[in-house]
């Protein structure tokens, strides 16, 4: 009940523009089924072999988004469902995701995550690397693949004037993609500082804590 209490304010704060992707990782599916009963569609996994679970015994409805790291021998395993993969970090990655996904007939929906944040444990593509990818798929390069943004993780800070900077770095990138292409997301803001990205133009957010609660982490 509490799950969904959480939920219901969330979705009161967010802005009608902007998509709320409900990271589940670590909770178990009945949380998901929780939300999914209130009529929410998206949600997110960190690991691979943690949504292959949910994604058995879940409605087949819902829209699966991997926004964790993700290793290329991983993608077979979700290239048949995964809705939306917001961690592509490099062009390794990218032509796997293209080889599986042309194995199913299918295109898959991807957003290239750029290292905005100076934390050497975040991921990311340098902001010239994401550029010459998208110049390649642009040229009809990875054509099972659709870019349909970029996502970004900020610095985990006080400072608010830092994580503001990161954020609209990564806004002015995205723009000059959508000056070219045409784009739909850009995945920027968690928990902690989801107003700030939204305010710097985010229109897609991932978030977990605030409505699941803190993460359940099996010892």
């Amino acid at each position: 009940m509490q799950t969904q209490q959480n939920y219901r304010q969330l979705i009161s704060e967010i802005p009608a523009n902007v998509q709320l992707v409900a990271v589940s990782k670590t909770h178990p599916a009945e949380a998901v089924r929780e939300i999914y009963d209130l009529g929410h569609r998206v949600f997110g996994e960190n690991k691979v072999q943690e949504l292959l679970e949910k994604y058995e015994i879940l409605p087949k409805d819902i829209r699966w988004h991997l926004i964790g790291h993700l290793q290329s021998n991983k993608v077979k395993y979700i290239a048949d469902f995964i809705d939306v993969i917001e961690s592509v970090d490099s062009e390794k990655l990218l032509l796997e995701i293209d080889k599986q996904a042309e194995k199913h007939q299918r295109k898959i929906k991807i957003l290239l995550q750029v290292k905005i944040a100076e934390e050497d444990t975040k991921f990311g593509l340098q902001a010239d690397e994401a550029r010459e990818l998208f110049r390649k798929w642009s040229s009809g390069n990875y054509p099972n693949v659709e870019i349909i943004g970029l996502m970004g993780m900020a610095s985990f800070t006080e400072d608010e004037n830092k994580v503001r900077r990161e954020f609209s770095a990564l806004k002015n990138l995205y723009n000059e993609f959508s000056a070219q292409e045409n784009l739909s997301t850009l995945s920027m803001g968690m928990s902690g500082d989801w107003k700030i990205a939204v305010d710097c133009g985010s229109n897609s957010v991932r978030i977990g804590s605030s409505i699941f609660g803190e993460r359940i982490y099996k010892n």
